[in-house]
């Protein structure tokens, strides 16, 4: 049996959970100390494997339909934002509602609400299917145009091209956003973009850093699971980039022959990836071969983002206090 490939391994910063992230677990963990088991959830909280599973272990039900909830229930909405037609029939049914939406998302379902006041249609820049993008678009019933690709822009059934803004998934290519928009522009001279741009900080930040990080390693490992949007471009990014790209769920997906003749790991992870989960993709690094493990230098992340009313109010340690 040959010898583990010694390596070194060089940490992207920033890395790992964002606040909206953050934001959105501790609500389903607050719900579940302070009402009990069961606490049903709309779609994963965030799309990440082991954050799933350990809060369903903890209580926390998972559901797509909410006609699976019962009565009287409480039900938290994903970080990912609800359309207003899931928003309606969750009152309806009268259940106990507890906002997760990442307040970033929450900033573009308010611009578009805002705008369509004022007659404006929309494209939206995303992927299809993406519950983020189903959730902002499904803050109209009409006049708002996907297009996941610069293709997509010619074809977009526009009317109103004097009264049309662009709104953009969070999650999405810094880069590909950039090209598309600029493809917008050229169509719709006109068009009216965000005051500030909808892509988040904490996407931006974790691709900035692979930016910097690629050029400096010979593979770069990405811990996020298969359905999270920001894991995945960070991959693509440094493909991009030109340095061989894997994304983990778990330190068991990692495979040696990626290592092969290569002295110099990179890691990150998504915005969506618990840092539990990096420590184990570190600690399997160290038994295949990793002889330093070295953080680079970053943007650090400071921002936090309030609780809804009604969970905000105690510490965790409170909450779980007055429950037992």
């Amino acid at each position: 049996m040959s010898e583990p490939q010694q390596h070194d391994v060089l940490l992207a910063e920033p890395r790992g959970f964002c606040a909206g992230v953050d934001r959105a677990i501790e609500i389903v963990e607050r719900a579940l100390l302070k009402f009990g088991a069961p606490i049903y959830v709309r779609h994963e909280i965030v799309h990440n494997t082991y954050v799933v599973n350990d809060l369903k272990a903890k209580g926390a039900i998972f559901i797509e339909d909410l006609a699976d909830v019962p009565p009287g229930a409480t039900l938290v909405f994903s970080a990912h934002g609800v359309s207003q037609a899931v928003r309606q029939e969750a009152h309806e049914r009268g259940f106990s509602i507890f906002d997760a939406t990442c307040p970033l998302v929450t900033k573009v379902h308010v611009e578009v609400a805002k705008l369509h006041k004022e007659g404006y249609q929309f494209i939206m820049i995303g992927h299809k299917g993406h519950p983020e993008v189903e959730g902002t678009m499904g803050q109209l019933s009409e006049g708002i145009f996907l297009v996941e690709d610069v293709g997509d822009v010619d074809r977009a059934p526009v009317t109103r091209p004097d009264k049309l803004a662009v709104v953009t998934q969070t999650t999405l290519s810094v880069d590909d956003a950039a090209e598309i928009l600029a493809a917008v522009k050229r169509r719709f001279p006109l068009v009216k973009e965000p005051k500030q741009q909808d892509i988040c900080y904490a996407t931006q930040n974790r691709q900035d850093a692979v930016k910097v990080l690629s050029p400096q390693v010979d593979v770069v490992i990405v811990v996020g699971s298969p359905t999270s949007s920001n894991s995945n471009r960070l991959r693509e990014l440094a493909e991009r980039l030109g340095t061989p790209a894997h994304m983990v769920d778990a330190a068991s997906d990692l495979q040696p022959e990626w290592f092969e003749g290569r002295t110099r790991v990179g890691l990150t992870a998504g915005a969506s990836a618990p840092d539990i989960l990096v420590q184990q993709v570190i600690a399997r690094l160290r038994e295949m071969g990793a002889v330093a493990v070295r953080k680079m230098d970053g943007v650090q992340e400071t921002i936090r983002f309030p609780l809804p009313m009604g969970l905000g109010d105690k510490s965790m340690a409170e909450v779980a206090a007055s429950r037992s």
